[in-house]
């Protein structure tokens, strides 16, 4: 993408040798979200080449996003860029087909050929909390703010927000956390294993830095084959699982031998 395009985004992207970081550009509105920002880091994570390793996720000051931007559901604003009041005027099936295109890079974050680790300062709320959930990892500051908000404004979290939910605390604490709209802090974040990390901001980049020194120090073929083989064991039997991992063995015995 070029500036002009991110810019318009609302993203930032740098990209230092195996590391490429997204930065949701939007500080005065604290990075609320709009559909423009979703089709944004879909088009980023589709165009990474294969040196990539790592996506970091962060935003820009001091906030990682304080969720969807709440002036796209105003009926006064019906001419505004990806104004929703648009798209209730669809039909079911194509209100439907049209989340599945917002959810698109919400999918992406899970692509096995990068490890995604969200940055999360400030607020991540609603769409943002969604956000962060949808990466691999999470780093977060121990004042952060987590809050599942869709909930408390009638509707559901939509942006794959639920399944990484379950799978990170539980059901109940799940369950608790959507149904109640409350905060989460960083530091309970930590103890629940929301957040695999959690520090004061002062010290987020330097935890970041350690992070990825750590996750790219091995063999990317083998990190990405174990990804792979560990996201998709919920859905599979042991007998499966246990074929899955002989067979991505035989894969890392022949690149190791260089045929």
């Amino acid at each position: 993408m070029t500036p002009e395009e991110l810019a318009h985004a609302d993203l930032d992207l740098t990209v230092d040798g195996a590391v490429a970081t997204i930065t949701l550009n939007r500080p005065e509105a604290r990075n609320a979200q709009r559909p423009r920002l979703w089709a944004g880091i879909a088009r980023v994570l589709e165009e990474l080449g294969p040196e990539i390793r790592v996506v970091v996720l962060r935003g820009a000051g001091g906030t990682f996003s304080a969720g969807l931007d709440l002036g796209l559901l105003d009926p006064a604003k019906p001419d505004e860029e990806g104004n929703f009041i648009t798209v209730l005027g669809l039909d079911d099936q194509a209100i439907i087909d049209q989340i599945d295109v917002y959810q698109r890079p919400f999918v992406l974050l899970g692509d096995p050929r990068f490890i995604t680790i969200a940055v999360v300062e400030g607020h991540a709320i609603g769409a943002g909390f969604q956000l962060a959930l949808a990466c691999d990892l999470r780093i977060a500051a121990e004042d952060a703010r987590f809050c599942m908000k869709e909930p408390a404004l009638g509707l559901v979290p939509d942006l794959l927000g639920t399944k990484p939910l379950v799978e990170a605390v539980g059901y109940a604490r799940a369950l608790e956390i959507c149904a109640s709209a409350r905060i989460v802090s960083g530091t309970e974040a930590g103890e629940i294993g929301l957040a695999q990390v959690v520090v004061p901001a002062a010290e987020l980049d330097g935890v970041l830095a350690a992070t990825v020194d750590a996750l790219t120090a091995h063999p990317h073929g083998a990190v990405t084959a174990t990804k792979r083989l560990l996201q998709e064991a919920p859905a599979r039997t042991i007998d499966e699982q246990r074929l899955a991992e002989r067979t991505a063995q035989v894969a890392r015995f022949r690149a190791l031998a260089g045929g």
